[in-house]
């Protein structure tokens, strides 16, 4: 038996309290279409059915989960914070075809080979070991089951600025990641306010004109989203104790050691999100 704990017990309480004070009920329909659509673009939507057994591996207030279950058999959420879970249980008491399980992405107990497809979206970059949290994944699918991956990225296609901001940034993470969850919420907000806001709103007028944002301003991405997403996404940036970001590169090689092929990414923000088939 696996027992081999692949959790941050620090950062797992962490994202227990953002989903229990930020349980996206404020997220509307649309942009929660928008944003998944940002992610799963590359996902073979068409090849699940209601005969389609999947996964969400760190399945969090159940955002995905809401979209991808109603086209499913049955989906399995799975997360290492039970707070998470009672929020996701709140959020999807409607959907009937959801099981629940709180577990460590690498000790899960369910069968192995034995999943149609799974998703795991801005998780495994918060694991002491996002290799082997890979690999989990890939043991739980049948052969040719397509997986979709999102992880952090390491800036490797931004200039060498873009990549001083986010070392400067960092600094501020290692500091409110230390706060009271009360603090880290305020902190959140009020960054997403005053640095967030602005700064996305800048470059949709920059976007409007003809100018080019994606890879050269900053917080571009939210440019088209609400206050409410930033606020969030400022919780997850600054008040999660662990996080590791990974280039393109060795997130392929991640995914072909784990017994992954057809590796393929995305070539849009959010970077870097990765479709791939079981071997």
């Amino acid at each position: 038996m696996n027992t081999f704990y692949n959790e941050d017990k620090k950062t797992v309480q962490s994202f227990g309290d953002e989903w229990v004070k930020m349980n996206q009920k404020s997220l509307t329909e649309v942009e929660k279409i928008k944003i998944f659509n940002d992610y799963f673009s590359i996902f073979p939507l068409d090849d699940i059915n209601h005969n389609s057994i999947g996964f969400d591996m760190g399945s969090g207030s159940g955002r995905w989960a809401s979209v991808v279950a109603p086209k499913v058999k049955r989906l399995v959420c799975i997360d290492a914070s039970s707070d998470a879970i009672q929020v996701a249980k709140e959020n999807l008491k409607e959907l009937d075809n959801i099981k629940y399980l709180v577990a460590s992405v690498d000790n899960t107990g369910l069968n192995l080979a034995s999943f149609d497809f799974g998703y795991s979206l801005g998780v495994l970059h918060h694991v002491p070991n996002t290799q082997h949290a890979i690999s989990s994944c890939a043991d739980l699918l049948k052969k040719d089951a397509p997986f979709l991956l999102y992880l952090y990225y390491s800036f490797d296609n931004m200039p060498r600025w873009y990549k001083l901001i986010w070392r400067l940034s960092e600094l501020i993470r290692l500091l409110v990641s230390r706060m009271y969850p009360i603090l880290k919420i305020i902190f959140s907000k009020a960054f997403a306010i005053v640095v967030y806001f602005p700064m996305a709103r800048f470059s949709y007028i920059l976007d409007k004109v003809g100018l080019r944002v994606d890879n050269y301003y900053p917080l571009s991405y939210y440019r088209n989203k609400s206050l409410y997403t930033m606020m969030t996404d400022s919780r997850d940036r600054f008040g999660t104790p662990l996080e590791r970001r990974f280039s393109q590169k060795e997130i392929k090689e991640m995914m072909e050691l784990s017994g992954f092929r057809d590796i393929k990414f995305s070539k849009f923000k959010p970077y870097w999100v990765a479709i791939a088939y079981k071997k």
